[in-house]
């Protein structure tokens, strides 16, 4: 008897290649299409939740000859990613639901729906790999870079576990993605020349300010310009020793000091938490040599901190820190223990070249130590680790340097 597989379609090219791709295998195929948002307001004209995803995995289940069938996740979404969403950017973090996405939804709420339909293994179309291997601990589940390493996939996949990885296919991993378009093309595909989908995931293209103020509303503040100079520290290119203590390492992961009255009021915004480090759009500040960027958000204070030009040093930092209860590893038997250190590879935001850190396990957390001074360190988003082409853990990057 043939194993059926079920497979995620929606409306993308990826996920259509991938349900032919496991039709080619012998796989009995499915598809379920997830409806996990209905709000179109702070939509960019013209887009749609799901409107014509939907239209497009309908035409790719009926070139394919497979069975669709529809799920609406919709409350699951808003309760375990959007809201968690909206409150993280209310407390000045910059979240990434993507990542929330996947654990939450497309490897949870998905799965499970997968098999009250009998699945034996789910399917997407990520662009990652992944591979059973045998270990002193026994048999794990190993997640892998994909292939193209311009459209590698496997960042947004960091928060999942072991258990979510079983009976998982991706079945584009080792394809480049003209590979995937020139497939899509030759058999005919609706999806073939379809763009790939930008914005929030299963939310679509948003104007951000305008989504988020749905939920937070709008409250003037002030933007202090903050000249560049001996109050941002500097870190000389390396690693620190093994043997660096707690205090040493904080201090290399601490935030940037920021305070009002070392700057100048420059302008006004509408709202703190509409910004993260590192943004240039929405100042709306001229009169300056080269743009501004944000270097820092109070949310308590309503306050935006901006600094001129892309190489200010408020932009950069030497490391950061991840709180123990908020580490995840993928590869359990792998963890950390207190007081030990590792050298891997790290990136704190998606199609960032991996970075190479040290990584300290401390009673209070992590610190991750960059060889390099990292630009945009970001409050809330994930940093990954990986050893060659194999993603092992990440967390939120907190805003606190560590020690307490």
């Amino acid at each position: 008897m043939k194993k059926k597989v079920i497979v995620g379609l929606s409306g993308g090219v990826d996920s259509s290649v991938a349900a032919w791709l496991l039709k080619e295998q012998g796989y009995e195929v499915e598809g379920i299409f997830m409806i996990n948002w209905h709000d179109s307001r702070g939509l960019l004209k013209g887009d749609c939740p799901f409107d014509e995803d939907i239209t497009f995995a309908e035409m790719v289940a009926r070139k394919l000859k497979i069975k669709l069938r529809t799920t609406d996740l919709s409350e699951e979404y808003r309760e375990r990613v959007a809201d968690y969403m909206f409150s993280e950017y209310a407390a000045g973090r910059t979240p990434n639901p993507d990542v929330l996405c996947n654990r939450e939804i497309k490897f949870d709420s998905f799965a499970r729906e997968a098999l009250k339909h009998g699945a034996d293994f789910i399917a997407t179309g990520h662009f990652c790999r992944n591979e059973l291997a045998e270990t002193p601990a026994g048999r794990v589940n190993r997640l892998l870079a994909g292939i193209d390493r311009n459209k590698d996939q496997s960042y947004f996949l960091c928060q999942v576990s072991q258990h979510q990885l079983d009976n998982v296919l991706f079945p584009v991993g080792s394809l480049t993605k003209p590979e995937v378009r020139k497939i899509a093309a030759d058999l005919g595909l609706a999806t073939a020349v379809r763009k790939d989908s930008q914005g929030i995931c299963f939310v679509g293209k948003v104007d951000l300010p305008v989504f988020l103020r749905q939920q937070l509303g709008t409250k003037k503040g002030r933007i202090i310009y903050m000249p560049d100079g001996e109050g941002f520290r500097s870190w000389p290119e390396g690693l620190p020793g093994h043997d660096a203590t707690e205090e040493e390492l904080a201090e290399m992961a601490r935030p940037h000091t920021l305070n009002p009255g070392d700057g100048v009021t420059a302008g006004v915004h509408n709202g703190a938490h509409f910004f993260t480090v590192g943004q240039r759009k929405g100042l709306n500040l001229g009169g300056y040599r080269e743009p501004l960027f944000v270097i820092g958000i109070d949310t308590a204070n309503n306050i935006i901190y901006a600094g001129e030009g892309q190489m200010h040093g408020g932009l950069y930092r030497k490391g950061l820190f991840i709180r123990s209860a908020e580490v995840h590893w993928i590869r359990n038997d792998l963890t950390m223990k207190r007081g030990e250190s590792r050298d891997y590879q790290v990136r704190i935001r998606y199609r960032q070249p991996l970075q190479q850190a040290r990584l300290y396990a401390r009673q209070e957390g992590y610190y991750i130590i960059f060889e390099k001074s990292q630009r945009g360190i970001t409050p809330g988003q994930f940093a990954a680790w990986y050893d060659g082409d194999e993603l092992l853990g990440s967390g939120p990057i907190d805003e606190q340097s560590g020690l307490i």
